[in-house]
């Protein structure tokens, strides 16, 4: 990766965020800035990229992204710059999760976006199984992040409206392995607990699936 491509890229995701967005952070300060670290967060729009860019420059974390953003030159270049991990949707990509595993391995901070796919209204739909494999085989604690608003970006573009971006940080837990030999209800039951995680950070509005948060 270059140096002076990431760099210049986050100050262009700064410039375009302040552009844009009206960002309204809290529980920035717990984002640790090492690692080992599992950052959770929803899936809304393309919108999201600058000001989450903005917001996690610090703890560069490293995130998935569909492996097929990389058939444009142009934007593999940018996600090269940004170090993001091309991941094979719809199959067990294990290139993708050994790199993940490294990244953690090495105290490194890596970004999943459970639902796997964009939301576009913002709410919560259900989280892939995935995240539950990289945290049990990784050990690292998730920290739920979860966002609101950007949904209405694209509409207020047009308007030359700057849309406001609200961001919550909650607090790092474990998933909890249960005895016995793991089933794939297992480990959905557990991806779903990762969402209600991030479900309670949302006004219920936002929760979808997940509207009632606290019940397993």
């Amino acid at each position: 990766m270059s140096r002076f491509g990431g760099n210049l890229l986050d100050g262009v995701a700064r410039a375009v965020t302040r552009i844009l967005f009206r960002v309204d952070a809290q529980g920035l300060e717990k984002i640790p800035i090492e690692g080992p670290f599992i950052l959770a967060t929803n899936h809304v729009t393309a919108f999201e990229i600058p000001p989450l860019r903005m917001l996690l420059h610090s703890c560069g974390a490293r995130t998935f992204v569909k492996a097929e953003a990389w058939d444009n030159k142009f934007m593999g270049w940018l996600l090269d710059q940004w170090e993001s991990i091309p991941i094979k949707r719809g199959e067990f990509d294990m290139a993708a999760l050994r790199t993940s595993l490294q990244v953690l391995k090495d105290g490194g901070m890596l970004g999943i976006m459970p639902e796997g796919t964009r939301s576009g209204d913002g709410k919560l739909g259900r989280g892939n199984a995935g995240i539950t494999v990289i945290a049990l085989k990784s050990g690292a604690p998730i920290l739920p992040m979860a966002f609101w608003g950007v949904e209405k970006a694209k509409v207020n573009v047009k308007r030359f409206r700057r849309t406001d971006f609200h961001f919550r940080v909650g607090d790092p837990f474990n998933l909890e392995r249960p005895t016995g030999k793991l089933t794939r209800e297992d480990r959905q039951r557990m991806a779903d607990d990762v969402m209600r995680h991030l479900a309670e950070l949302l006004p219920s509005e936002y929760r979808g699936v997940y509207q009632e948060p606290q019940e397993t």
